[in-house]
């Protein structure tokens, strides 16, 4: 699981039955600065992907969202999906490791 940074929304014309009750949320996945308290500033074009939400996540939302195959296993059948919204975070608490 990655966590990442709500920063949009994806609106479809028409979209597939699979994904009902659900929509997708554009997202910025979190760099190590991130987890230091570093703020969330725009990243290059092409790093910020799109992520199925089922859990009502906004923007500014923190989420833990899985990719690959993983975000396919909470869908009955086979859909085709790139990354899945699997938490929606309230606080990160983060001790950097002792040099």
């Amino acid at each position: 699981m990655r966590l990442g940074h709500v920063i949009g929304k994806v609106t479809l014309s028409a979209q597939d039955p699979a994904y009902r009750g659900g929509r997708f949320l554009l997202v910025q996945p979190f760099a190590k600065e991130q987890f230091k308290g570093a703020p969330m500033e725009p990243l290059a074009k092409g790093l910020s992907l799109v992520v199925y939400d089922n859990l009502g996540a906004d923007l500014g939302h923190t989420i833990g969202f899985t990719e690959g195959a993983e975000a396919t296993a909470p869908f009955p059948e086979p859909t085709p999906v790139d990354a899945f919204n699997a938490a929606i975070i309230d606080e990160i608490f983060y001790t950097p490791p002792q040099a």
